[in-house]
């Protein structure tokens, strides 16, 4: 699968083991937050899902795995979110590395990490989702965009800084924010495809977020789970080989 790197730079300490447990959601034990941000970092492509059931988020993650990507974010936008993260921390475990995607507030935040989410993706930047993150030691990603945005979230305690949208700024945007802030890693999200993947990587990029150019929703609907595979493999291959 993805290839590790050795050490990474700058991340709070983890936690002692412990457990989560709310109402009927599974207990799920306590993954260590410098193994899974090493697993992210040396993936380098996050794989948004938007599955209506827990069940299709099982069948598009197992496919995505397949294709040599274990990184996991399920949206919050469906309803069965929660329920889908549970599942995927349940029959996956430690295959992949499962997160929750499009988290606002504090409240949602610690709602997924009960579920089971080992890292929160936020389109904005919420001191308090950050703070809950660091609480329960987890992997904590908040959206931003301007070079002032950009630096609040890291210095707030980001581990990585979402750049949301990527559409609207383009692979130079991620090189010229490295160049005064070359601390901060950063996560491009918003109209990543295969064009444009590996040039995000290039310009200094830890890793890409990529939906809809993955997970073929029509491919979905019709069970060709195999395209998302394959998918996966040509986002795989286009990270490993910008890393060159």
């Amino acid at each position: 699968m993805c290839v590790l790197p050795e050490t990474i730079d700058w991340f709070p300490p983890a936690n002692e083991a412990f457990y989560f447990q709310k109402r009927s959601l599974p207990r799920v034990a306590y993954m260590d937050k410098e193994e899974n941000l090493r697993r992210v970092l040396g993936c380098g492509v996050v794989s948004v899902i938007r599955a209506k059931a827990p069940s299709a988020a099982v069948a598009i993650a197992k496919a995505v795995y397949e294709g040599g990507i274990d990184i996991i974010e399920v949206s919050m936008v469906t309803p069965s979110a929660l329920e889908a993260i549970s599942t995927l921390a349940r029959e996956l475990g430690s295959t992949i590395v499962t997160g929750a995607g499009t988290v606002l507030d504090a409240e949602s935040a610690r709602s997924a990490i009960l579920a089971g989410a080992e890292f929160i993706v936020g389109p904005n930047l919420s001191r308090g989702v950050i703070e809950v993150c660091r609480r329960y030691s987890k992997i904590s990603i908040p959206g931003a965009l301007t070079p002032t945005e950009i630096l609040t979230g890291w210095e707030l305690g980001a581990d990585i800084v979402k750049v949301f949208p990527a559409s609207a700024v383009g692979p130079r945007y991620i090189s010229d924010i490295r160049e005064p802030l070359p601390q901060i890693r950063l996560l491009p999200t918003g109209g990543i495809n295969l064009d444009n993947a590996g040039e995000f990587i290039k310009a200094g990029a830890v890793a890409v977020a990529v939906g809809g150019a993955l997970v073929d929703g029509k491919a979905v609907q019709e069970g060709r789970f195999n395209v998302i595979t394959e998918n996966a493999r040509k986002f795989a291959e286009v990270v490993k080989k910008a890393r060159r």
